[in-house]
Formats: C-alpha cells, structure tokens, sequence
C-alpha cells in the first residue's frame, strides 16, 4: 500500500500523574493507538498550579517511555539507581521492559513547561527484557541542516545521519524547524506507520499519491503505508515526525502496563502488588 493521509487528529486535553495538564494524541478515544505507538502527550504550560506536582513514583511493564522536552526542566529517578535532569532540548529514553518504577518531578517553581511524552510499544519477545536508560543531552542529538530546514534525529536516519537514540525497535523520532515557504521531503522506510504533530505553527502534509492535509498547532496528522512525505509551512513551523513499524500482535493494556495477553497484565499487577515487578521497588518507594 503506498503512503496514506489516513485523518487528522486533534489534542484531547486531559491530565495525567499528579493532576499535569497536558493534550493528548495519541491514546485518546479518536486515535487509542498507532501501531508500535501507544500514546503521544504534549505538556506546555506557564503556570506551575497546572504542572508542579509532576508524575510522581509509578510502575511501567512492556514497553519504553521517551521524554522529549522543549522548556523547562525535570528530574527523573527511577528503581534501577538511573537519575537526570531533563533540560530544554535533552530526551530521556527509558525502556520499562520487565518493570521499573520512576518519577518524573519538575525542578522548577516559575516559567514554562513544555515537552513531550511517547510510549513505544516493544515485541512479545522482548517485553520482559532488563529496564534501561538513556539521558539524551540537547547537544548530543545531531541535527541535518538543508536549504530552508533543521531537522534534530533523535532516533532512526535521516539522510544518513543516524539519531542519537539507541532503540531496541524499528522507530524514528525527528524533530523538524522548516523555514517560512520552504518544504523538507521526509523519506520513511517501508510499511511504517507515522504521526506527524504540528507544535508550533501549521504544515501542509502532502504524500506520493498527491494527498495533502493542513495541520495546525497542536493536530496531527495520521499516515499508513509506503514512501515518501513532504512537508512544506508557509511561515516557520516546528513539527515532530514519528514513524515506527508495526508489531502486529495482540495488545493487552491497562494504566502502566502494556502487554500482549490478559494473563500477562494480572501478573504485572499481581508483580506490583507483591513488590516483584522490579527489583528495589520499595526501596524506591521509600526514598520519595
């Protein structure tokens, strides 16, 4: 199937950790999922009333959580001893695998907060490996420069740059800044499922087959299939391409816990329940 303008979805606002307003993407009721991908947020706001109690200590099984932020800072810990401080333009890519336990907390009492948080799912044979961790700093993520664009890779290639991500799946995660009347043509490899966020400013989204959308600041468009797309913004714009392969198995999901069988999720909370999900879990628990 060659590449497809599937919809357009707009951000749902809702709230999530410790009351963190934020828009959801993906894993709202018009678009619960998108193959490998489980959930998309983007959290801005200037005051801290709507953002200071951050995500306090929660537990995740079989998939990654990758935070991306634009403003602002927050620390992250977690069961496994990892800790960092998330800056403007740094990613933190957690893999939550067997289990893990973290926080994600604010270290700041003014200004704005604005970032991005995506959940990947993993395979079936891979959904029990050890958690892991990756404190991404903005300087450490290339960036390809072309004729009226910027594009930071943080995970996959572009133009044979490859990211600074290292991912245990098929994905890729481009920051892209294209210029006012300029256009960036994104090749994505085969059958690769892909959202294309608009963040600030509005992007035409155009295909092979000669579809094309407008998004707009926090729409996203939705593609399946194979080849190339364009984006082209009559004024600076900012957008997130993320594009993954799909698993194509089963998905067994509730809060925290992404798996493939119902038996699978009443062990990761029966896990939970008895300390097991991961090691240290009271530990941590009793240090926050």
């Amino acid at each position: 199937m060659r590449r497809q303008l599937v919809k357009v979805v707009k951000g749902m606002p809702t709230s999530d950790g410790a009351g963190v307003k934020l828009k959801r993407v993906i894993g709202q009721p018009s678009m619960p999922d998108l193959d490998p991908f489980m959930l998309l947020d983007d959290f801005r706001n200037n005051d801290p009333k709507a953002y200071g109690a951050g995500f306090p200590p929660h537990p995740h099984r079989g998939f990654e959580t990758v935070t991306y932020m634009i403003e602002g800072q927050m620390e992250h810990q977690d069961s496994a001893g990892n800790r960092g401080l998330l800056r403007d333009g740094g990613v933190q890519w957690m893999t939550a695998g067997a289990g893990i336990l973290h926080s994600e907390m604010p270290k700041q009492t003014d200004g704005r907060m604005w970032g991005f948080q995506l959940w990947v799912n993993l395979p079936s044979h891979q959904k029990m490996v050890p958690p892991g961790y990756q404190d991404i700093q903005s300087a450490d993520i290339p960036e390809v420069v072309g004729k009226g664009y910027r594009v930071r890779v943080i995970a996959g290639e572009f133009e044979g740059q490859a990211g600074a991500a290292k991912t245990l799946t098929d994905v890729s995660y481009l920051d892209v800044h294209i210029d006012g009347g300029q256009r960036v043509q994104i090749d994505l490899k085969g059958q690769e499922h892909a959202v294309v966020f608009a963040y600030d400013g509005q992007t035409k989204v155009s295909t092979d087959e000669s579809e094309s959308e407008t998004v707009s600041d926090g729409d996203a468009a939705i593609l399946k299939g194979e080849g190339a797309i364009t984006l082209y913004s009559r004024n600076d714009a900012r957008v997130l391409v993320i594009a993954g392969a799909p698993l194509n198995e089963p998905v067994a999901r509730h809060g925290p816990f992404v798996m493939n069988t119902h038996d699978e999720l009443v062990q990761a909370v029966e896990d939970y329940n008895a300390g097991k999900l991961a090691p240290n879990q009271w530990e941590f628990l009793g240090r926050q």
